[in-house]
């Protein structure tokens, strides 16, 4: 009975551990940011930026996936969409700012359809993307003198959802379009504070920073049992 139960354990756990698929993969697209400065669409890239990826595979459903993502971020209010923003500042020619963000997400990746490269009608599938994400950025903390500021760095979290549409591209890459957002606990992703005077432009909303991009992935297994026959 011992020996049997044993075996059942055994290959229960090599199933799991080497019937699964992995992917690994870089994105390539573009950034942008809502909040208090510039536009107010959320998707409209306009900072080129990148993220490179691993997925673990669960089933034709479901992966598990760590991200990390390289994103600048700006925004001036010259592009805004109001009369307000465009001539709100010194000099009426309103605010702009550059940041950058570097993040580290986890998450579940859902697949709409059964996707599987070795199986023809399951070699494609639109899906969605539920995170929980780490980030770097840097804000002002203080203004030692006019225009001149003190910076320093901080992390935050986000919590990122997204949707995408993946496929097969030619033996085991794949090629998917994906769009993220990200909902942040901070308000000063733009620099803006109620700490600095010259920037206390007396909004309270917190920010968001998306990742619009097109990404090429390797997929890989032992054995790769998603993609046999290729």
């Amino acid at each position: 009975m011992k020996k049997s139960i044993f075996i059942i354990i055994f290959i229960s756990f090599s199933t799991l551990v080497f019937g699964q698929v992995y992917e690994i993969g870089a994105f390539l697209g573009g950034t942008n940011y809502v909040g208090d400065i510039g536009r107010t669409s959320y998707v409209h890239p306009n900072k080129v930026a990148g993220a490179a990826f691993f997925k673990y595979n669960i089933n034709p459903k479901m992966a598990f996936r760590a991200t990390y993502s390289y994103l600048p971020i700006t925004g001036d209010d010259a592009d805004a969409d109001t009369d307000y923003r465009r001539t709100r500042g010194p000099n009426n020619i309103g605010y702009n700012f550059s940041n950058t963000i570097n993040e580290l997400a986890i998450g579940l990746e859902y697949n709409f359809y059964d996707y599987d490269l070795s199986t023809p009608g399951k070699t494609w599938t639109p899906y969605i993307l539920l995170e929980l994400a780490g980030f770097n950025y840097k804000y002002i903390s203080e203004e030692i003198q006019p225009n001149e500021y003190v910076y320093n760095r901080k992390n935050s979290i986000a919590v990122p959802i997204g949707i995408g549409f993946k496929s097969k591209l030619s033996g085991a890459f794949a090629f998917a379009l994906e769009t993220k957002f990200r909902y942040t606990f901070e308000d000063n992703l733009d620099y803006t504070t109620s700490k600095v005077e010259s920037l206390n432009i007396g909004k309270t909303g917190k920010d968001w920073y998306m990742f619009t991009g097109f990404s090429l992935t390797y997929t890989f297994g032992r054995p790769a049992c998603y993609t046999n026959g290729l």
